[in-house]
């Protein structure tokens, strides 16, 4: 049964399934919830209707409660640490369902187990069993960044200089599936992203350019999937590029959910950090 008053939430870490869950409820809809065990944030179950957790590699369980739920419609958000996947004794700790080893064994048989390659597949799985992954940002695009500069700090001509150099490099990096981000200084690539995700090369990037005043650029891949893995970026990022010599944050418009982005743009300007959408 599919009912289109009830939207499905299956939801990680982070901020964001906090404001799918709020929008949506927002709008009128009644929100059916499966939280990541481990990774998701358990005070998320006062913010939806209906809340269950699951294993990540257990997604029969995910679609059986979404299915008797009425939720057909599901939006999936908030991170899970793909390191995790590559840790001692992962077949023990990620014992697999029979829809998992489909996706793993199956759909992605001979496939490279890049991130858009593996979410295809989960949601190829999801539709066989009537579970439709929507627009992940369709209920939080007053969080979605805008044009030109979003704070009163503005980029200096230098700083302009590494945008437009460092801008092809993070969309040919972004159509390659390797990462998102990229640190540049003086149009020098300091650190790029990969495997571990946006916070840790952020740190590295301060370990490698201890002089500081380097930026961070984050975009969308050319031909971005908005049901999943949609760049996101908040005040632990703005927080970290303080910390670590950052001075300015490069994103993509109309395709980077900035959380809490009014409280972001404050705190930025606060810490004297520029951010831009290009």
């Amino acid at each position: 049964m599919d009912d289109k008053n009830t939207l499905g939430l299956i939801a990680g870490e982070g901020r964001l399934p906090f404001l799918i869950a709020d929008g949506a409820r927002g709008a009128g809809l009644r929100v059916v919830c499966i939280g990541f065990a481990g990774s998701v944030n358990p005070e998320l179950r006062e913010h939806v209707d209906v809340f269950f957790t699951g294993a990540v590699a257990r997604p029969a369980r995910w679609m059986r409660k979404l299915r008797a739920h009425g939720a057909g419609r599901t939006v999936m958000v908030g991170t899970i640490a793909k390191t995790r996947m590559f840790t001692p004794w992962r077949i023990v700790r990620y014992i697999p369902d029979w829809r998992a080893i489909r996706i793993w064994y199956w759909r992605l048989r001979g496939m490279d187990k890049r991130n858009d390659t593996v979410l295809c597949a989960i949601a190829d799985e999801l539709a066989t069993g009537e579970i439709f992954l929507e627009d992940s940002t369709m209920y939080c695009k007053e969080h979605l960044a805008g044009a030109g500069a979003m704070t009163k700090c503005r980029p200096g001509p230098s700083v302009q200089g590494d945008i437009d150099f460092g801008w092809p490099i993070v969309k040919k990096l972004g159509d390659l599936d390797i990462g998102q981000t990229v640190a540049i200084r003086e149009k020098e690539i300091i650190a790029v992203e990969a495997i571990e995700g946006t916070a840790k090369m952020i740190e590295r990037a301060g370990g490698l350019c201890r002089k500081g005043g380097w930026t961070l650029i984050k975009a969308a891949k050319p031909n971005q999937d908005m049901r999943f893995d949609v760049p996101c970026v908040g005040p632990d990022t703005i927080k970290s590029l303080a910390a670590n010599g950052g001075r300015c944050l490069v994103v993509e418009k109309g395709k980077t959910i900035i959380i809490d982005k009014p409280d972001t743009i404050e705190l930025a300007d606060k810490l004297g950090i520029a951010i831009v959408g290009v």
